[in-house]
């Protein structure tokens, strides 16, 4: 059972984690091939891309902390530590959603009429943003082994995310809320 949750948790932190590094080769790559995305020179690409990453970065941490721990001391509870800066980025990744609309409001304005391609890839990145957040904090949205996906079928509705649970742990340990 150990080293099956062991192999769950390195495809999680290593997914991430090449998913991180991954996007940014992607991205030069396809701003390199088609300029006239105009990609790089919005601020809706550029502010949506560094959530997207912001919060890959910060799965691939706590991925990479609960597989470690669990090697070296037989446990995966996530360290206190770690779920309190958790915590504080949850509410970053909250700021950052709200003001980033600006950015498109603000492209749109500098660029109208002729608004680049790359605007409405800027928003796909946005919105895969914010489902990476549900994703991490709130709602299970990724489901992607036999497991979870069974699991899924049989309760017709979606997991409470890792990190949600790990809060509530948290709460619950010192009696008190975070933050």
């Amino acid at each position: 059972m150990k080293n099956r949750v062991l192999k769950r948790l390195s495809y999680l932190y290593t997914g991430e984690s090449m998913s991180l590094i991954m996007f940014v080769f992607i991205s030069y790559l396809v701003n390199f091939t088609y300029p006239d995305l105009q990609l790089y020179s919005l601020f809706s690409f550029w502010s949506s891309f560094l959530l997207l990453e912001f919060i890959l970065l910060q799965g691939t941490i706590y991925w990479f902390v609960k597989w470690k721990r669990l090697k070296r001391e037989n446990t995966s509870v996530a360290p206190v530590t770690l779920v309190q800066r958790l915590w504080i980025t949850k509410k970053w990744n909250v700021g950052m959603i709200t003001v980033i609309p600006g950015a498109f409001v603000a492209d749109y304005v500098i660029w109208h009429p002729a608004v680049p391609p790359g605007f409405a890839i800027a928003g796909f990145i946005y919105v895969f943003a914010v489902l990476e957040y549900i994703n991490y904090f709130h709602i299970q949205l990724s489901y992607d082994n036999r497991s979870d996906i069974n699991s899924l079928k049989q309760t017709k509705r979606f997991k409470q995310a890792c990190l949600s649970k790990e809060f509530k742990r948290l709460e619950n340990f010192d009696g008190s809320k975070l933050g």
